[in-house]
């Protein structure tokens, strides 16, 4: 079974993974220590990808009007509804909407059909929510899209800051990296957020800073090195803008951060306190209606004081999905060309129609993410298709997206999952090849292209997107221009491409790779573009050359807008995110048992003055309510959050939560250079939710539940399920029976007098489904009676374990499944006093290092017991 060197689809980092097939369709993983990105690490996530190449809920056919069909009649189905929609309607009134887990490759022939042969720039991608607010920025800055730095410039800097960016959660191995420089270099990090999030854990200082005020933040540090005489007035020539910047900065107020005079002063003095400085930004500044305003006023202090383009130091950029750098790079916005191309320069879209041999170039930007879908709802987008995105979930405003969806006249959905709440509203279902399955290239968060390789065969019917979108656009009548047999071929057409833009003065040039081969593309090894004959990798804009039409960088005046003033029916500002062990819509991480043990259900963290202030206790439920849709969520009360300002995240869908659709709360509200909606904020009421009862529930079946609120994971032995209800059931047994899709009889308990009922299904003895209800959140051990399917009988109906049983709790550890009972008990007995101690007595924390903080707190608070009773 030969090993292939790969990358991980999950986040921007671009992680390099050893991948083996194991013999039964599955693989066995380890990080590459051969990738530079990541030198052998790998995040839970990373590392539980074996776990996810299972053909469980995979779409194996393609499909119309909900009935399998071959691959012939569903693209010829494509092509002629496209076709007759572009001869009646004009090319605008079909558009793609496609994403950041896509290769490069695929990326590259989407753009192409497109903007080149059916010459509309509707082409859009999920990208447009993670990452275009940088994109705008550095344009405005720089000229160009470029990331100025790279990795190693994290270990390189005496100090990185943090902005909006939970790195321990979201980027764990850049997260690692930066905690080894501190131990090993005294880095000193700050990390501005208003939640105190599992990255503070190792900063020097932590700003809470008032929500959305990061671009006054940095308004301020502009002032402040003005103030100190500390901008560099040698790189000051290659600069334009500066005085304009200064002059709007210094007219924000301080008091707009929330922040002390002490706290700022702290924060300018460990920012200016050396020349090595890297700011970090993601979600928390991009995600925002003035989301290029905040990237700006960041750029900005490092223009002023020249700290760019030099070894540990510069603005950096970090995203959220695999190939969001490889969508920017090959036009996959709808504002832009190929090769950082410009779709508004009449000299671009010559060259590039040009070598396309493009019939119909189109003249204009396209429609972006959240226009597009409003011009779905108004019916003058009539054709559409998605491809690798849930929008009906992950859009702003997802409950009037997913109705848009289902209004227009035709839908075609490229997915590897049968059942989303997107491939629920398409006419067309055709099956597309995962991870494992397809063969291409991704651009991770320092401009590093590194190879994704095919290590399993596809499932069922699957096609790579590619070959898909090159089959319907051979049905459109231009079969030669995407007459490709491999993606070697359209690599090496990407790279002339990338050519012709270097010679119009683009940045993005890798056409040393123009004339590669298949053996080589086979062989490709992670490269740092760009890469051609005029330049080789490297840093960008020490020397003070940049792409704007004077050559020189823009320094951006910056009047900070903060969010919109809550009101008295929508009084708190709900902020969004990402959990540890999950990602995205949890297509993949679902189907991972390990991935879901650590949080298996969506939640709301409170401050426990709102949580008083409301009514609500511990692992109660809340709904909570805005203008565009309503949630369910389970209530964990922490002072993690400010008063008023309560987190949920984004993961769950109507697959594995339907209440728990956080995007259905969230506006259409975006940002006017970008169009990247302010995905991270929302304004909501709270209330109690008045569940009449609560329940849990494990099958080796599938649970199909029928109630309120329900949250459902997988386990390595069958399913899981926390539910709750408005009203009781009139027959718990038959009630349990349809949940579970049985006809067996189960043993029952039933304690009137606390409400309570226990069903246990079995069979032969063993253990088939259990059901526990109970009028307040039900309290048993969720691990021990979930290892109990197929294996124990009866004693399941105690909930948990005997004593001569251990109860690992709930998981911490998600690498080597570590409990939190087993780090309470060892810190305990063993009087462990450090993170590497109880990593050494459980292996707990040794791994992706993700887990680290929750268990220093568990440490802090068992330390804290034995001093009191000491």
């Amino acid at each position: 079974m030969q090993t292939m060197r790969t990358t991980c689809p999950y986040c921007g980092v671009g992680c390099g993974v050893l991948a083996t097939p194991d013999g039964r369709g599955g693989l066995a993983i380890a990080g590459d220590p051969a990738h530079p990105a990541n030198r052998g690490r790998l995040c839970v996530k990373g590392s539980a990808l074996g776990e996810t190449v299972t053909h469980r809920g995979r779409l194996l056919a393609p499909h119309i009007h909900g009935r399998e069909a071959g691959w012939g009649e569903g693209l010829d189905l494509v092509a002629q509804r496209f076709s007759r929609t572009i001869a009646e309607h004009g090319p605008d009134s079909v558009a793609f909407y496609v994403s950041g887990q896509l290769l490069t490759e695929d990326y590259y022939v989407a753009n192409k059909l497109m903007k080149g042969f059916i010459g509309s720039g509707n082409i859009d991608t999920n990208s447009r929510l993670c990452m275009s607010s940088s994109v705008a920025g550095h344009k405005r800055a720089f000229g160009t899209d470029t990331v100025p730095g790279l990795y190693e410039d994290l270990e390189l800097a005496d100090t990185v800051v943090l902005v909006g960016s939970n790195l321990a959660w979201c980027h764990p191995v850049l997260y690692q990296r930066l905690a080894a420089a501190r131990e090993e270099r005294g880095t000193r990090i700050v990390v501005i957020d208003p939640r105190r999030t599992a990255t503070c854990d190792i900063a020097d200082l932590h700003l809470a800073l008032a929500p959305g005020s990061d671009a006054a933040l940095f308004n301020l540090l502009l002032a402040e090195i003005a103030r100190r005489g500390m901008t560099d007035r040698d790189f000051a020539a290659h600069l334009e803008g500066f005085d304009k910047a200064l002059a709007t900065a210094r007219e924000t107020p301080p008091s707009t951060t929330g922040l002390t005079h002490s706290q700022l002063q702290q924060f300018f003095d460990l920012w200016l306190g050396s020349e090595k400085v890297v700011t970090v930004y993601s979600q928390g500044v991009n995600q925002s209606d003035s989301g290029t305003d905040k990237v700006n006023a960041i750029l900005n202090c490092h223009l002023a004081t020249g700290r760019i383009g030099g070894a540990g130091m510069g603005p950096f950029s970090v995203t959220g999905q695999p190939n969001a750098m490889g969508g920017r790079e090959v036009g996959g916005l709808a504002n832009m060309l190929a090769c950082h191309l410009e779709i508004e320069n009449p000299v671009h879209r010559q060259a590039v129609g040009a070598f396309w041999n493009a019939p119909r170039m189109a003249q204009q930007p396209g429609l972006k993410a959240v226009d597009m879908f409003r011009a779905v709802e108004e019916g003058r987008i009539k054709a559409l298709w998605i491809i690798c995105t849930n929008p009906a979930v992950s859009m702003p405003e997802a409950d009037r997206v997913a109705r848009a969806i289902a209004g227009c006249d035709f839908v075609v959905v490229s997915d590897i999952m049968a059942q989303t709440d997107t491939t629920r509203l398409a006419h067309v279902l055709l099956p597309a090849t995962g991870w494992g399955e397809k063969d291409g290239t991704v651009t991770n968060s320092e401009r590093r292209i590194s190879r994704q390789r095919r290590t399993l065969p596809p499932a069922g019917q699957a096609r790579d997107d590619w070959r898909i979108l090159a089959a319907v656009a051979a049905r459109m009548g231009w079969a030669e221009a995407f007459a490709w047999d491999n993606p070697a071929q359209i690599f090496a057409e990407y790279a002339a491409l990338s050519g012709v833009a270097g010679d119009l003065g683009s940045d993005f040039d890798i056409s040393a790779h123009a004339g590669i081969t298949s053996a080589e593309y086979d062989a490709l090894r992670p490269f740092l573009w760009p890469q051609s004959a005029r330049r080789q990798g490297g840093r960008f804009f020490g020397d003070g050359r940049f792409h704007t039409p004077s050559g020189r960088g823009h320094l951006v005046a910056v009047t900070p807008r903060l969010p919109s003033a809550i009101s008295d029916k929508f009084p708190y500002r709900l902020n969004t995110g990402r959990v540890r062990d999950h990602w995205h819509t949890m297509t993949r991480t679902g189907l991972s048992p390990r991935l879901s043990r650590h949080l298996a259900e969506p939640f709301l963290e409170l401050h426990p003055d709102d949580a008083t202030r409301l009514g609500v206790a511990p692992a109660s439920l809340a709904e909570v309510s805005s203008p565009h849709g309503r949630a369910i969520l389970r209530v964990l009360v922490t002072d993690r959050v400010a008063r008023g300002h309560p987190f949920a995240p984004i993961h769950w869908t109507g697959e594995t939560a339907p209440s728990g659709r956080i995007d259905a709360l969230v506006a259409g509200v975006t940002d006017p250079v970008s169009g990247q909606p302010a995905s991270k904020s929302a304004a909501v009421a709270i209330r109690p939710f008045a569940a009449r009862w609560f329940g849990f529930a494990v099958s080796s079946g599938p649970i199909r539940p029928d109630c309120e609120y329900w949250a459902r994971a997988v386990l390595a032995n069958g399913e899981q399920a926390e539910l709750a209800g408005l009203d009781h059931p009139q027959d718990w047994t038959a009630h349990a029976r349809t949940m579970f899709g049985l006809s067996d009889e189960p043993l029952v308990l039933h304690d009137r007098a606390r409400g309570q009922v226990r069903l246990a299904f079995l069979r032969e003895g063993r253990l088939r489904a259990a059901l526990f209800v109970a009028p307040e959140p039900v309290g048993l051990s969720r691990s021990h009676v979930a290892a109990l399917l197929g294996e124990g009988g009866a004693e399941a109906l105690a909930g948990r374990p005997g004593a001569d049983r251990p109860d690992e709790g709930a998981l911490i550890c998600a690498c080597f499944g570590v409990g939190v009972n087993s780090i309470v008990q060892a810190i305990a007995t063993q009087r462990l006093t450090s993170v590497e101690a109880v990593g050494q007595a459980l292996r707990a924390g040794t791994n992706c290092g993700s887990c680290r903080p929750e268990i220093r707190a568990l440490l802090e608070a068992g330390i804290a017991c034995r001093t009191a009773a000491e």
